[in-house]
This record gives structure tokens, sequence and C-alpha cells, in this order.
């Protein structure tokens, strides 16, 4: 029981990689909010976990709006009492297409969801974990950004994921003092439903041909599931990785290896 006693806040919480996390969390004792804008979502991992004999509550908000952050981790503390791990994970893809026709609202849709979320959560998150004597900040970005930069049209995604690493390490020494941690997880590609809000157009005007080999990425010829990113998120999170911070993990079985 890793986080036995411990109480979580995870963003993007009512599927893929959150939801993962959020039961992850439960099975090893932390009490967890599960934090979605879609209140359906939260509503059945929140329920399926306390139905396993968990702790948790839902947690409907959006995180772009700071008001909606705020109040969603100060229930979360209200109900069970402290924070100790934060999962800023929420995410989307937004639209894919060439720079010269993304709108202004396209791009802010992405930034605003991946690199302000991100920030928000964080810093309603800070004084809960100051006054818990310390904690875990786990943030998700992206190979794209980081370590691939050949996705056609996905310049706004790539640019907050690179941003939310840029702000981890920040985040990571600035909080080292009050004992809080922040690391930093890269995926590659995961099994998960964000392709729901992802929009594409005109991608053949920017795309450069490559030939991937059948067995792709490197290790294993599959995409990651939500559980084994979940594994590497409880680390972090727990006492496990209690020397680490500021630090950013590529998961990606060797794919930006082969594709950068």
């Amino acid at each position: 029981m890793k986080l036995e006693g411990k109480v979580a806040v995870v963003t993007g919480g009512g599927s893929g990689i959150g939801e993962a996390a959020a039961r992850r969390f439960a099975k090893e004792g932390a009490a967890v909010g599960v934090l979605d804008y879609r209140k359906e979502a939260a509503d059945e991992v929140a329920g399926d976990i306390e139905a396993d004999g968990g702790k948790a509550i839902a947690l409907e908000a959006d995180v772009r709006d700071e008001s909606q952050v705020s109040s969603a981790v100060q229930r979360t503390v209200s109900t069970f009492g402290s924070l100790n791990v934060v999962f800023a994970n929420a995410g989307i893809n937004g639209m894919q297409c060439p720079i010269e026709e993304m709108t202004y609202d396209e791009w802010r849709a992405t930034i605003d969801t991946n690199l302000t979320g991100t920030f928000l959560t964080v810093k309603h998150s800070i004084p809960s974990l100051r006054e818990a004597g310390g904690g875990s900040i786990v943030i998700t970005a992206s190979v794209n950004g980081n370590r691939s930069f050949s996705l056609p049209g996905y310049s706004a995604y790539s640019t907050a994921k690179a941003g939310q690493a840029v702000f981890g390490r920040m985040a990571a020494l600035e909080l080292a003092r009050w004992s809080i941690r922040v690391n930093t997880i890269i995926p590659g590609g995961v099994r998960t439903n964000i392709g729901e809000r992802t929009y594409r157009r005109n991608l053949d005007k920017v795309r450069w041909d490559v030939k991937l080999p059948e067995h792709f990425p490197p290790l294993y010829g599959r995409p990651a599931t939500p559980d084994e990113i979940a594994d590497l998120v409880l680390f972090l999170a727990s006492d496990d990785s209690r020397y680490v911070t500021g630090t950013e993990v590529v998961i990606d079985a060797g794919s930006t290896l082969l594709r950068g």
C-alpha cells in the first residue's frame, strides 16, 4: 500500500491515463479526487473505486477555469482532510492542421487546456501540499515537443507539451524547499480515448512520407496501455521516488529513438 493514508487529485481522471492512475492510487490506499470536465465520467470512476472499497469523490471541473480548479482542490481537502499527491494529467490533442490555417481559438483551446490547465492545477494545490508537509506533483507531457517533432499539424499540442516540461522543472526547484517534488512523464503512444477530442484538416500539406517498420515502437511493437503509464505515475507519486524531482521520464518503448 504505497499511498496508504494519502490524498490525491487526478485531473482528466475520467478516462485514459488519468482513470488508470486514479484506480491505481485508490488500490494503493489513497483517497482520490477524480477531476474531469465530464461529470458522468468522473462519477463512474469514483463510484467504481468506492464500490471496490476505496475512497473517492467525483469533481466536475474544466481545468481552464481557475475558479473551478480552485474549488475542486478545496473540496478534496475539505472532504479528506489534506492533499499529498497531484497528478496534472488533463489534456487534449485539439486541432491538427497547418500553422497558417490554425485559428486563434483553436490554438488557445489546446494551449489553455494542456499548459494553462497544468499551471492552475499546480498553483491551487501548493498551499495544501505545503500544509501537509510536502508531497508529489506529476505532470503528463508528451514525446511530442520534447523528443519528437515529426507529426504533422501538432504545433499547438507540441508547444503546450514542451511548456509543461519546462514548467515542471521550474516548479521543482521553487517548491523543493517545502519538500514538494515535481516530475514530468513523457509518454509516447498510449491506447486512450484522446482521439475523441482530436480534429484534423489538410494535413497532407505538411506531412512528410516516412515509412516505419511494422514492429513499431521498437520495444513490444505496440502502444502502451494506460495501466503501464499508471505504474510509472505511482512510482513518482510514492515515497519510492522520494529523492527524485525536476525529472522528465520518457515512457515510449523506444519510439523516439527511431522517430525523433
